[in-house]
């Protein structure tokens, strides 16, 4: 007969149990503008330590409101953040202390919902804003304000400032980070998503899908500095070393090479049939272009030499977001559909293949790699 335990063995399992519980149980993080909004259930996370690692993968996962963590040495989720709803856009700081994803209370429409109908499903506005993560401890310091539906955006190198679209509205938010305010609101056209800062930071630069044109906006002072018409439904813009850009145009199959100083295109890369281009990521020495191809379900290689494509994977379903590691060796893809993300050999561009595949959470969307936290 096994033995009963006493009751001073109970009482201190009990005391034990019940600091374990105060000791994991977190605040939701407040918001930047409201000390008393508390966001709820967010912030936590679950996941072994990275030890060693030197750079991770971040994932957002739009459908489960989550961020995968990824060890880039291993090729494994290490940790699953919530955050809260509808993260899409995200970017690390340079220095890999923090990590900054946009949420949006906007509905998620499915492909074949007309527009029109679209446009009647209630918003919760609550919900918009940026989340400040700390990359070591995981957890959401605050939600800075992004303006309405934020969907993706860029930050200066000195993390001061995120340069944000607001799809819903037309607009592009200014945001100082160290106020936790929106400093300024730019009209830049309709249905606005790609967003990215120009390699000198001076300007930033914001796609229009609906009206088929990128927007280039001074960084300090908020002026439209010059407009580019592009292919049809431009999403994503990728920089060069040399601040000309490709835009990545969806519905038109093509990707644009744009002048950045003279704002016009300089020439026009044609994909393969069924493709629809959507995430873009060039290599540090400028020297290949890599393309997700959206419902062509492959990632394309470009020489930029030549504007001759070089190599194509089949990733998972529906490829968006993309990101290459620091040495341009690996390029991580979120497959929305599939819920995972894609991990390809691209030390080789025109022998490009699937090295792993990691399942994540629901509707895999964006990807940023970014230094470890030390």
């Amino acid at each position: 007969m096994p033995e009963r335990p006493t009751f001073r063995a109970c009482l201190l399992a009990a005391l034990l149990a019940a600091c374990a519980t105060a000791c994991t149980r977190g605040d939701a993080p407040p918001r930047a503008d409201s000390a008393a909004a508390p966001r709820a259930s967010t912030g936590a996370s679950t996941g072994a330590s990275t030890g060693a690692s030197t750079e991770l993968a971040y994932v957002t996962n739009e459908g489960s409101g989550e961020i995968s963590v990824i060890d880039v040495a291993t090729d494994s989720v290490v940790a699953t953040i919530a955050v809260g709803t509808r993260p899409r856009g995200v970017r690390v700081t340079p220095d890999g202390r923090l990590v900054y994803v946009a949420l949006s209370g906007s509905p998620r429409c499915p492909p074949t919902m007309p527009d029109e109908e679209c446009e009647k499903l209630a918003a919760d506005k609550s919900k918009d804003g940026i989340a400040e993560i700390d990359a070591a401890t995981r957890r959401i310091l605050r939600v800075l304000p992004g303006g309405s539906d934020p969907e993706t955006f860029d930050l200066t190198p000195d993390g001061t400032r995120l340069f944000v679209s607001n799809e819903d509205v037309g607009l592009a938010s200014i945001v100082d980070v160290r106020s936790g305010q929106v400093a300024q609101s730019v009209k830049v056209g309709t249905e606005p998503e790609g967003v990215r800062l120009a390699p000198d930071a001076r300007t930033f630069h914001v796609t229009s899908e609906s009206d088929h044109a990128v927007t280039a906006i001074d960084a300090s002072t908020g002026a439209v500095r010059g407009r580019v018409s592009v292919g049809r439904r431009p999403r994503d813009i990728a920089f060069r070393p040399d601040g000309q850009y490709y835009v990545s145009n969806e519905m038109g199959g093509t990707v644009s090479l744009v002048d950045a100083a003279a704002h016009r295109v300089a020439a026009t890369i044609t994909l393969p049939e069924g493709a629809r281009p959507m995430g873009l990521a060039v290599t540090p020495d400028g020297a290949h272009l890599f393309v997700s191809t959206g419902r062509g379900g492959t990632v394309v290689a470009v020489d930029t030499r030549t504007n001759a494509i070089v190599g194509t994977v089949e990733v998972g379903t529906r490829p968006w977001g993309i990101a290459l590691t620091r040495d341009a060796r690996k390029l991580y893809a979120a497959n929305g559909p599939s819920h995972d993300v894609s991990v390809v050999d691209v030390a080789d561009p025109a022998a490009m293949r699937v090295v792993k595949t990691l399942p994540v959470g629901q509707l895999a969307w964006g990807v940023a790699v970014g230094r470890a936290p030390d």
